[in-house]
């Protein structure tokens, strides 16, 4: 029945799917849809994205982690499980924003349901790209498209040269940024060769040189507007190395629970190793210098640890359903909320697969 319903839907969407295609330039010509950028550009209202915060609540950001459906699975029970545990969150949180961490979907049909729905919310939401959002799909410009396409998505390209889709959002109160969000591309993978001359590849990538360039500059020239450094939380899909150093600083492996030092601080698990690029490209330490407070990541799907180390809060988005492998307890949806002050707080809501 799934694949009758699949055959069905690419029928009757064949012409959505090739939109896109159609839209992305011939190889070789410049793709319009990335923003030239300098260092030496001067920061400005348009090089960002602003939302309003409602001065009488806080700020609620729905983080969406690896819902990677392939199209087998969208048409059938897993597919209608996953629509319904986003649908039970958003319901549940009332989010201002909705987020998704990478890894979106795994195939054609799935990327275009998950897009349909997620947008079908009238809610902002604002997507990055996982290590598998070009596999299984005429492209991952292609899937950018869609969500430059869909109403609600907040979605851009970006400067060029730094991956697909690297934007900011600025949360504002009273004509004010009270908190900044970097959407970042943490890419694929990649050949390394690390300083003792070993070779390694295929490599989880991670952040270049040239994003942690305009990562500074756009801080710097936010606090040019606002008078202050602006306190910032950033959204990507592959961890940074920092999250195994703060794993196995945090967690009393023998007792299994958090040491005293980082208990109150802390929350979640870690069921497997913290899948980083090979290197450490040095961006956790730019990101304490520069102001920002949380980190939020997806990629290992059966890790939810959220440790405030060093200042800065790393935190696994729970995973979002049956795409891939699993953990039955580890299903759910993230919230990270702001206040008034630009100040945050993240939680975890998990959901039950056995009730949907």
């Amino acid at each position: 029945m799934a694949i009758i319903k699949l055959i069905i839907s690419f029928i009757l969407a064949l012409e959505q799917i090739l939109a896109p295609v159609l839209a992305t330039p011939p190889a070789g010509e410049k793709e319009s849809f990335y923003k030239e950028w300098s260092v030496k550009d001067e920061f400005s209202t348009e090089d960002y994205i602003t939302l309003v915060k409602d001065p009488n609540k806080d700020f609620v950001i729905l983080n969406l982690a690896d819902v990677q459906l392939t199209d087998d699975e969208v048409y059938g029970e897993v597919g209608e499980r996953s629509n319904a545990l986003i649908t039970r969150l958003v319901e549940d949180t009332q989010p201002d924003l909705i987020t998704l961490t990478g890894d979106n979907a795994w195939a054609t049909m799935a990327y275009m349901e998950l897009v349909e729905l997620v947008d079908s919310f009238g809610i902002p939401w604002a997507p990055v790209m996982g290590n598998h959002d070009g596999q299984g799909l005429l492209s991952e410009t292609w899937a950018c498209q869609l969500f430059l396409d869909a109403e609600n998505c907040l979605f851009e390209f970006g400067p060029e040269d730094m991956g697909h889709g690297n934007y900011i959002i600025n949360i504002v109160e009273n004509d004010s940024i009270i908190h900044t969000l970097f959407m970042m591309d943490t890419h694929s993978n990649r050949d390394y060769v690390l300083d003792d001359g070993t070779k390694l590849e295929g490599e989880y990538d991670h952040l270049w040189p040239r994003q942690i360039k305009w990562y500074k500059w756009a801080v710097n020239g936010i606090a040019a507007i606002e008078g202050k450094k602006v306190d910032s939380s950033v959204f990507f899909h592959i961890p940074v190395m920092e999250y195994n150093e703060a794993w196995q600083a945090a967690w009393d492996a023998e007792n299994e629970c958090y040491k005293p030092e980082y208990a109150d601080t802390s929350f979640g698990v870690n069921l497997e190793w913290v899948c980083s690029a090979p290197e450490n490209n040095g961006f956790f330490d730019v990101c304490k210098e520069y102001g920002t407070k949380n980190i939020i990541c997806g990629h290992d799907h059966v890790n939810s640890a959220s440790i405030l180390y060093e200042g800065v809060r790393l935190t696994y988005g729970l995973k979002l359903g049956e795409g891939c492998y699993y953990d039955d307890a580890l299903i759910g949806g993230t919230t990270l909320s702001i206040d008034s002050s630009g100040g945050t707080v993240t939680q975890h809501h998990y959901l039950d697969l056995a009730n949907f």
